[in-house]
């Protein structure tokens, strides 16, 4: 597995890593037991993925548990990147809450630190801007708790180019984790070029499009209770129907690749800058394995104007969130 840099940081990490978001209770039904998707952590360490991900909101705080159980006897060999910034009842009916006051952020900290049985958090994101704190504020305690040694690197979640730049001020921002993939592509108008300009990495998640670019949601998919697709826009039947032309033509631009729609839909991502890296999530040692072959997938020059032109063919349809939670992002 090649390795990349995120920004003009030091933090090296596999080019594609993993979301372990699905892994464990919180967001829908998992797809096998507890130890079953600690075999496939550990199996996806073996074959070259360092880069996982989780957040103190998914379960909540049962995910964070479920990856430092899961990676401990590799903790040497992994990054491990986590999240604050939601009240610990954060999905109480269903409405989830923001807090990013400094002694909120030091206390979920600490828990965070025992969940994943670590000494220090190699990545600790932001997961949404909370607008009734100073972001100038967040990134101060953050940076009290590098000083500490309880954290490596400071990254950003959904936030906007100027709270980005602002925090950066501050502390030197490692990477912004936003969603980006064939099928959303805002972050091209303002964040990339901030990244960039200012040197901070890129973790895309949901670059499957949530399963819906690799082909495993259609129109017929029934979302079992819980799954939190079933609230998006997007995944309306009425959606998915229409949003299954675009699905289809980067199948067929796949096969003359002898690749997957999926494997294509990371390889572009891996091909629009040297400092981006992917999270998939995945409950199947295949699916790893289709991902990481992505990383070696070489699209041109051509292929690259091929699929942009595929896209622009296809006009979305559905919000990628309800209305509540899209308010959350790029502030």
């Amino acid at each position: 597995m090649q390795k990349r840099k995120l920004g003009r940081s030091n933090l090296e990490v596999s080019a594609i890593g993993h979301g372990c978001m699905r892994m464990s209770a919180g967001h829908g039904p998992v797809a096998g037991t507890k130890q079953e998707m600690i075999a496939v952590m550990r199996g996806a360490v073996e074959r070259g993925i360092t880069f996982f991900d989780t957040a103190q909101v998914y379960g909540p705080y049962v995910n964070e548990e479920f990856v430092g159980e899961g990676l401990a006897p590799v903790r040497d060999q992994v990054v491990i990147a986590t999240k604050f910034g939601f009240s610990g009842n954060a999905h109480d009916k269903g409405s989830p809450g923001l807090d990013s006051r400094p002694e909120q952020i030091k206390e979920s900290v600490e828990g965070s630190l025992k969940r994943l049985r670590v000494d220090t958090i190699d990545l600790l994101y932001q997961h949404r801007v909370d607008p009734e704190v100073p972001i100038e504020d967040v990134a101060g305690s953050v940076n009290d708790l590098i000083q500490e040694g309880k954290v490596k690197f400071f990254g950003m979640s959904e936030a906007g180019a100027k709270t980005i730049r602002r925090a950066h001020t501050v502390l030197p921002v490692t990477a912004l984790q936003s969603e980006y993939s064939l099928w959303w592509k805002r972050p091209e108008e303002e964040i990339l070029p901030t990244l960039e300009e200012l040197g901070i990495g890129f973790v895309p998640y949901s670059p499957l499009g949530r399963g819906f670019l690799a082909g495993s949601v259609t129109e017929e998919t029934e979302f079992p209770e819980g799954d939190n697709r079933s609230t998006y826009p997007r995944f309306s039947i009425e959606a998915r129907k229409a949003n299954r032309a675009l699905v289809d033509l980067i199948a067929e631009f796949a096969r003359g690749k002898n690749a997957t729609g999926a494997q294509i839909a990371l390889a572009w991502l891996l091909a629009q800058k040297p400092w981006i890296v992917p999270i998939p999530g995945t409950t199947k040692l295949a699916r790893v394995e289709e991902n990481i072959a992505a990383a070696s997938l070489e699209l041109t020059a051509e292929d690259l104007r091929e699929i942009d032109r595929l896209i622009a063919s296809v006009e979305v349809q559905g919000g990628r969130y309800p209305e509540e939670l899209e308010r959350m992002t790029y502030r």
